[in-house]
């Protein structure tokens, strides 16, 4: 039985990971789909530069509430049942791939950089407040988000085994982190070539 149930949290959260709100928003609000323009990313970076400011803060928003439900759903099954508390840290995960690899978009989606800051600022407040500090101090000496989301995710995996989370914390943070990379590894091909774009409104 609770096997069934840790099985179905995961799948749940994968499915809702895969929701690709900024094709929803493009498509349903601005008749865009945000794939075939920018970088054609499926985030709220790239849906901002296409459909706008305020549709790119719309998927940010949804996208990082993606983890958020996800681990609330999670942590209130869990202690229903008395399950190990831990599974939330799972679903998270499986939020987060379904994010990068959506099976509702041709597992084409996003860096993974707004699921992160909701699982960040479910799992542990400390590691939200770092890894924002570092996002933004970064951000405003660089002017590259990519580096900026980068550094910031990694200062979570560097911290985290001092501020509270559990074993299997500690290994989903790697894992996330590391999805987010590689995610990420056109970025950091254009950052030491050179070529990476930087925004202008800081």
């Amino acid at each position: 039985m609770n096997i069934f149930i840790y099985i179905l949290l995961v799948i749940m959260s994968y499915l809702y990971g895969s929701i690709p709100f900024a094709l929803v928003i493009g498509k349903v609000f601005y008749h865009t789909d945000v794939r075939n323009s920018g970088s054609g990313n499926l985030g709220g970076t790239n849906a901002g530069r296409v459909l706008g400011k305020k549709a790119g803060l719309a998927v940010i928003v949804l996208d990082a509430s993606k983890c958020c439900i996800s681990i609330l759903i999670s942590s209130l099954v869990a202690q229903y049942f008395h399950l190990n508390g831990d599974i939330i840290y799972l679903s998270a995960l499986a939020c987060v791939i379904g994010h990068c690899y959506p099976i509702f978009a041709e597992f084409r989606g996003g860096k993974a950089v707004s699921v992160a800051i909701g699982y960040a600022l479910m799992t542990n407040r400390i590691a939200f407040v770092v890894a924002l500090v570092i996002f933004m101090i970064t951000l405003y000496l660089s002017k590259y988000v990519s580096l900026s989301s980068i550094l910031a995710a990694v200062s979570i995996v560097i911290i985290s085994p001092l501020i509270g989370y559990s074993t299997i914390g500690v290994l989903t943070n790697i894992v996330i982190v590391g999805l987010l990379i590689y995610k990420h590894k056109a970025n950091i091909q254009r950052l030491l070539n050179g070529t990476e774009n930087k925004i202008t409104w800081m």
